[in-house]
């Protein structure tokens, strides 16, 4: 076996140094549907694909992108039920921080605290490490910015970030065309030309899901169908090189 037995405990380190448990909590994490996130100084954008599971289902209904806060958006990769837990802990998190000090809650501070959530939870027993990534993008007072969280509980900001299946066809189709200029329609097809490496014939409009932020407006915009479909189309168009951030 993998782990050798060490995988049984989750509070024990395998001689090699491995949490077994959250090893295998990457494995579904990375063969869960893609995920990516980008951030420049003009906002962020965040998609990720979504297939339906049933013919009768409402699209209006989404397990792969959701509001923090009117600021603050997350699109996740992994156990969609575990991932609940954490944006309920995030959205308490964004209300409690405007009670209190009546200003939105900062990014950083808000991927620390789930960070610490999910990092306790790979060093206790009878519990296991939460199965998912959270991608998580804002504009708050500093400016627009992505974290990533994985389930080890480490998080990391990001100018340009994917997960999920085949994570490094999309940082790899994306990651040279990158400005930190980039305007916010630049970012939308970005993310798209992504979507589209990362998941070939399978990315199609009607599976991909996208949400962007403008750095001025400071609001989450759900994409609708009809904008997803011309990013889509415009972003198949463009071979990466001609895509510039200027």
């Amino acid at each position: 076996m993998p782990g050798m037995g060490y995988d049984r405990g989750i509070t024990v380190f395998s001689p090699d140094g491995r949490l077994w448990q959250v090893d295998y909590a990457m494995i579904m994490v990375n063969n869960s549907p893609t995920a990516l996130g980008v951030s420049s100084s003009n906002g962020v954008v965040l998609a990720g694909i979504e297939k339906k599971t049933d013919a009768l289902q409402d699209r209006s209904f989404s397990h792969k992108l959701f509001v923090i806060d009117e600021h603050v958006v997350a699109t996740v990769t992994g156990f969609t039920s575990d991932a609940r837990i954490l944006i309920d802990i995030a959205r308490q998190e964004s209300q409690t921080n405007r009670l209190l000090y009546d200003e939105p809650i900062d990014m950083n501070y808000l991927a620390r605290r789930l960070g610490d959530i999910m990092q306790n939870y790979t060093q206790n027993a009878g519990v296991r490490p939460f199965g998912v990534s959270l991608i998580i993008g804002g504009v708050d007072l500093l400016g627009p910015s992505v974290h990533q969280l994985d389930p080890s509980g480490i998080y990391n900001k990001y100018f340009l970030t994917a997960s999920g299946v085949n994570r490094n066809e999309a940082l790899e189709a994306t990651k040279l065309l990158y400005s930190k200029s980039a305007s916010l329609d630049v970012l939308k097809e970005l993310v798209m030309i992504g979507m589209i490496a990362s998941n070939k014939a399978e990315a199609l409009p009607e599976v991909i899901r996208m949400t962007y932020i403008d750095a001025k407006e400071k609001k989450v915009t759900l994409a609708k169908d009809e904008e997803i479909a011309e990013i889509f189309e415009r972003a198949s168009k463009k071979q990466p090189p001609t895509v510039s951030g200027k």
